[in-house]
């Protein structure tokens, strides 16, 4: 967070996703507390008080009449669960600044953890949870909240008990399928010797429930192993969709879906009918060892990786469902909700939070997935190897919607002097990850100028905007002397 703020660059800095200013000269603005609630349930960010905003997007300041009154009343507000449903700032998140004779505020909301959330103001859940887009707060709705709320639990919601579902539910055929890679991948394992109700308990599709002491479906094993028209009856919006467009002529050339009526329409029958598809049309080369062709390459690991990614994180009570969507030169995996872990922890890896546990048990069992957070990070590291352009996370709201795009083009070459394309330099390469760097801090800040963009990425001004004006994906505002940057 304290990247966020530094009074050194106060003239540099503008309003965006992260970062909002507020007059508060003749006391606390109501506003301020949507903004605490909004920073919270996003990714954190820092309001500034006695400050506004110029015409231009820069800032001057108003400066505060009584800040020690000021503070009091910010301590007194957020302490008060009628007003502030939790407290998250710590003593030292609050912060007085002298600038240009004018006594400043600058609170440091940190986000709020998922068990945390939904953070809501005015003891008011449904009306008084504020999320951050660009730069302005926005009321969620009932829909995102009650996500939210979902997403508090330990255990989740895959793993809840169909307490009046009955254990013959399932589509033996994909039960069959499942059984069957099983015991090839693990011979001699425990599991191959029991019987379907005992196998099915064993990997957390049937569980005995508390209220009759009988053995039912978990929402994961309906999911996973159910037909269609029984799975949408407790997911109203469960949808899966596949499609090719290879040819720009046609809507698509291919598709699978879940609703088709010809195939279960499961998860665990989508993931093999959609990885095979993938594999039929994908531009991925083979490799020779010892003389023995393999068609399994480290980019068909990574579109695994991706798919059951996007199957296991998918909040299937999120509207549009599942997209996947194949291109000459790109894929695009689409599902329904926010990232749990925020895009950076989910490059990082190390943290392991799918959305759907169970699932995600299903699928390590037969060898399927990365435990342990590491899926995202080995796709990048698959990526960066292959010398493909750096694959692309991006988060949309309302509805909350998680999107991982892999890109099936080299990364750009540059051209020698006498015009012969050469590889990638170092330099050039540098130039590469300045450019994700500047696309990642755009994502996260919104408009911005270029300065603010140099300290960023630790390079000048002057080769800043050089790299700026090459980038197709941000679009300059304003003049030279208050030009800035945003996405397009």
């Amino acid at each position: 967070m304290t990247n966020l703020f530094d009074i050194s660059q106060f003239n540099a800095y503008r309003e965006d996703n992260r970062r909002e200013v507020k007059k508060a000269r003749d006391g606390l603005p109501l506003s301020l507390w949507e903004t605490y609630s909004a920073f919270a349930n996003c990714y954190g960010g820092v309001i500034i008080l006695g400050v506004k905003e110029n015409n231009d997007g820069s800032w001057y300041t108003t400066g505060l009449k009584n800040p020690s009154k000021l503070q009091k009343e910010i301590w007194d507000t957020i302490n008060n669960t009628k007003k502030i449903s939790i407290n998250l700032l710590r003593e030292d998140d609050v912060e007085m600044y002298n600038q240009n004779n004018d006594v400043i505020m600058v609170i440091h909301v940190p986000a709020a953890h998922r068990e945390q959330k939904p953070v809501y103001i005015n003891n008011d859940i449904f009306n008084g949870t504020y999320r951050r887009n660009f730069e302005g707060d926005y009321r969620c709705t009932r829909i995102q909240v009650k996500t939210m709320l979902r997403d508090q639990a330990d255990d989740t919601i895959d793993m809840s008990i169909l307490d009046n579902v009955d254990i013959n539910i399932f589509n033996k055929d994909s039960i069959r399928g499942y059984r069957n890679m099983f015991a090839f991948l693990k011979d001699g394992h425990p599991f191959t010797r029991l019987n379907d109700d005992e196998f099915l308990r064993s990997i957390g599709a049937l569980a005995i429930s508390d209220n009759d002491k009988s053995l039912h479906p978990t929402a994961a094993g309906l999911l996973m192993f159910g037909n269609e028209y029984d799975i949408v009856r407790y997911f109203p919006d469960y949808f899966l969709d596949f499609k090719t467009k290879l040819d720009p002529n046609m809507r698509w050339t291919d598709r699978i879906q879940s609703s088709s009526g010809d195939w279960s329409g499961n998860i665990f029958d989508f993931y093999f009918r959609t990885y095979n598809k993938i594999k039929q049309s994908l531009p991925l080369p083979f490799k020779i060892s010892n003389g023995v062709r393999i068609d399994d390459t480290p980019l068909h690991e990574g579109i695994r990786e991706a798919l059951v990614n996007c199957l296991v994180n998918a909040d299937y009570y999120g509207s549009r469902g599942i997209v996947i969507t194949l291109e000459p030169y790109q894929i695009t995996f689409s599902n329904p909700g926010y990232s749990r872990t925020g895009i950076q922890q989910m490059k990082r890896g190390g943290v392991s939070d799918p959305r759907n546990r169970g699932m995600m048990k299903m699928f390590n069992l037969i060898d399927i997935g990365e435990r342990a957070g590491s899926g995202i990070p080995r796709i990048l590291n698959i990526w960066e190897n292959e010398r493909m352009i750096e694959p692309l996370i991006k988060e949309e709201f309302d509805p909350d919607r998680t999107n991982l795009i892999l890109s099936f083009e080299k990364k750009q070459a540059i051209k020698s002097s006498d015009n012969n394309p050469i590889n990638i330099s170092k330099q050039s390469k540098k130039t590469l990850e300045n450019k994700q760097k500047i696309l990642e801090y755009l994502k996260d800040n919104g408009r911005s100028k270029c300065v603010d963009i140099a300290i960023f990425i630790g390079l000048s001004e002057s080769r800043t905007r050089v790299i700026l004006s090459d980038m197709d994906e941000i679009e300059p505002l304003g003049n030279n002397k208050n030009r800035t940057y945003r996405l397009k």
